[in-house]
């Protein structure tokens, strides 16, 4: 890839739907009234602008902030493991819009050239703020960091407890669901991917 088209797809930027949250502000107090909960409830004053909260809180958690996807030249040549552990996870299970909170561990090996590190956490964090199944966002992180840096191999591993399943459901509090997504190298010799497990479980119990 040319310099000037990788330039071209460095842009990382959130392409839906313009917000509205006074549409969703009213679609909140219609939500919480057909569910037995009056916000203009005089005895409770603490739910008068929870419909308004409740849209601003979603806002945010639904809309990824645009970045850019910085590379430079590898110029030192280097080959080896490139991970970065413990990216703080936060996303919305796509079934029942309940969080799922855990962390996320990314990995390439280096081809033409590198990622600035903090950039990682960004992709997570960018693929993370929309409904998600906790598969398809491993999924996607895998294939962006693939598409756009052209790496020779690409591991994503995430780990979450999801409360669709801790506060509903079968109430199984402490489970933790577990994906990976192994591209290139990292999938097809079995030694990398060895290193690459070993790596993100270091430390650990």
């Amino acid at each position: 890839m040319t310099v000037s088209s990788l330039a071209d797809r460095r842009r990382v930027g959130h392409h839906g739907r313009a917000r509205d949250l006074d549409a969703a502000e009213r679609a909140a107090s219609a939500f919480l009234r057909a569910l037995g909960v009056e916000p203009d409830d005089p005895a409770h004053p603490e739910l008068a602008r929870t419909p308004r909260r409740l849209a601003e809180a979603f806002a945010e958690l639904l809309t990824p902030e645009e970045f850019d996807f910085t590379t430079f030249p590898n110029t030192e040549r280097y080959g080896e493991l490139v991970l970065v552990r413990d990216i703080p996870l936060q996303s919305l299970c796509a079934h029942h819009l309940l969080p799922f909170v855990g962390r996320a561990h990314v990995a390439y090996l280096p081809g033409e050239r590198i990622v600035g590190l903090s950039k990682l956490a960004r992709l997570v964090d960018h693929f993370a703020r929309r409904p998600q199944t906790q598969e398809r966002l491993t999924t996607q992180v895998a294939a962006a960091l693939e598409e756009r840096l052209e790496p020779r191999g690409v591991g994503v591993v995430m780990e979450a407890e999801h409360q669709c399943m801790t506060l509903r459901g079968a109430r199984a509090p402490g489970t933790t669901t577990t994906t990976s997504s192994l591209r290139g190298h990292l999938r097809e010799d079995p030694a990398a991917r060895a290193e690459l497990m070993a790596l993100v479980n270091t430390g650990r119990g």
